[in-house]
């Protein structure tokens, strides 16, 4: 899975204050819907996991603290989320509800003051504007909680808002929620704002007395009511931002919606997408001007491309560099490889991880790279295979040509130089070095170094046996019918 990117300095207006803030993000549920051994965190939407969209959104508001609260296949999550030191993993066990979830940071938490905001690991369009303006509002309030909330025109499902004089009383799920309660369109994003001070004291008074026996945490809002004290909220404009995922059904709903964002993000930068239907790009791909995506074209992980390209139909990159004005014809596969500005590759070709084609290189149909660096202005235009291998400047390499580089236990490299000719249907069984400007005889299985300026030929001498043909029909004996 791709890693996320270093986390973006926060420009939202909550930051201005010296308060500190904590984040807790709740991912310890199975899932149940989701029907898979991978935690549904882990699943991604646009090519990162939905839990890294959530941990991006929250790195615009500069926490000081961030705590994923973990429980279903804690492993598989702990592991993932160690690539991150400043993440701090806690593990819900057994999972008693969302106000048992937060409890578990309480000891993370210890001898600390300020804010915490409370947030789902599945809800992949959260931005960092809205968690900036829950602080806001939390802190102008002066509030113990803030509850982000919505109003929607299908509120099944969802917490239900019960307001009392206009103040929010308390909040009642769906399954415990009247008749009447059930009519109110104002929805619970379980999205909060907690004042540090006296929150686990707090939580550790909610009772389980509800239709699935667990320790709801928008509970909260009737107790500060009853303590008296202030509970605010802040509605988000577009619902969609806390919309949360529970099915593979939702996942795919969601995944098209986060591609359909990215391609008019490209096409306002000045990319063409000749069908944005068929366009798959991933949220951290970046694109440059004036290049142009055919249908079916799928850019992955971390892949840049740069000015002036085009990448035709079937093409998948991933984690691949693109320079400018590349051509990428039909049906190509390029995996953590470079392609320098002004190559040609395909159709068909196969890029394979840690190759690199200097400017101006071209690599045909059917040609297969692995560990191998192409100088500038290098051709393999035709079925070739090149593991690692390194080619120079404007060498040639004719149809059919293939680098032997595994003897059955270990792999050996191949050198060709600058100025090189392979000819076609050759083997270069390799430890093998061909020298600047030598030639390759086609046909040739090459065993021994070629030198600069050399002809290497290695073949049988061909012999011809004029009238053979004849003479052995006339020795063959009669052909029955």
């Amino acid at each position: 899975m791709t890693r996320p990117k270093e986390a973006i300095k926060s420009t939202v207006s909550a930051t201005s204050t010296s308060e500190q803030v904590h984040i807790v993000v709740l991912a310890a549920g199975k899932g149940t819907r989701m029907r898979s051994a991978l935690p549904k965190v882990l699943h991604p939407a646009g090519g990162i996991p939905l839990v890294d969209h959530v941990l991006r959104a929250a790195s615009r508001v500069s926490p000081s603290t961030v705590i994923v609260v973990i429980g279903h296949e804690a492993d598989k999550l702990r592991a993932y989320l160690g690539h991150n030191p400043e993440t701090i993993a806690v593990v819900q066990e057994p999972q008693l509800g969302t106000g048992h979830a937060l409890l578990q940071a309480e000891a993370a938490l210890v001898g600390k003051s300020g804010t915490v905001v409370l947030l789902s690991g599945d809800v992949p369009f959260l931005s960092g504007a809205t968690l900036g303006s829950l602080l806001d509002t939390h802190r102008a309030a002066k509030a113990a909680a803030t509850v982000v909330t919505a109003t929607v025109d299908r509120p099944y499902g969802y917490g239900r808002i019960v307001r009392t004089g206009g103040e929010v009383a308390r909040i009642v799920e769906e399954r415990d929620a009247s008749p009447a309660e059930r009519k109110i369109k104002e929805i619970n994003s379980g999205i909060y704002a907690f004042d540090l001070d006296g929150l686990f004291d707090s939580l550790r008074s909610i009772g389980a007395e509800n239709a699935q026996g667990e320790y709801y945490l928008p509970d909260l809002v009737a107790i500060y009511r009853r303590q008296r004290r202030p509970v605010a909220t802040w509605t988000v404009a577009n619902a969609s931002e806390i919309r949360g995922i529970n099915s593979r059904s939702e996942l795919a709903e969601v995944s098209r919606m986060v591609r359909q964002q990215k391609n008019e993000e490209l096409m306002a930068a000045g990319v063409t997408l000749v069908d944005p239907a068929t366009t798959y790009v991933d949220v951290d791909v970046e694109v440059g001007q004036d290049t142009v995506l055919h249908p079916g074209v799928r850019l992955e992980g971390s892949t840049k491309v740069g000015a002036a390209c085009e990448v035709h139909s079937g093409v998948r990159l991933v984690n691949a560099t693109v320079g400018d004005r590349v051509t990428i014809l039909d049906h190509c596969l390029i995996v953590d490889s470079s392609i320098g500005a002004g190559c040609h590759v395909g159709p068909f070709a196969h890029l394979r991880p840690d190759s690199v084609l200097g400017e101006g290189c071209k690599v045909g149909n059917f040609v297969e790279l692995k560990k191998t660096t192409m100088g500038a202005g290098a051709k393999a235009n035709h079925l070739s295979y090149l593991g690692d291998a390194t080619i120079g400047e404007g060498a040639n390499i004719g149809a059919g040509a293939i680098t032997c580089n595994y003897d059955g236990t270990r792999k050996h490299q191949t050198t060709i130089g600058k100025g090189a000719f392979v000819g076609s249907d050759s083997t270069l069984v390799a430890p093998v070095t061909i020298g600047d400007h030598a030639y390759v005889a086609a046909g040739s299985a090459i065993t021994a170094d070629v030198p600069a300026g050399a002809l290497g030929v290695a073949r049988a001498r061909q012999e011809n046996k004029e009238g053979w043909v004849a003479k052995r029909k006339a020795a063959e004996p009669p052909r029955t019918k």
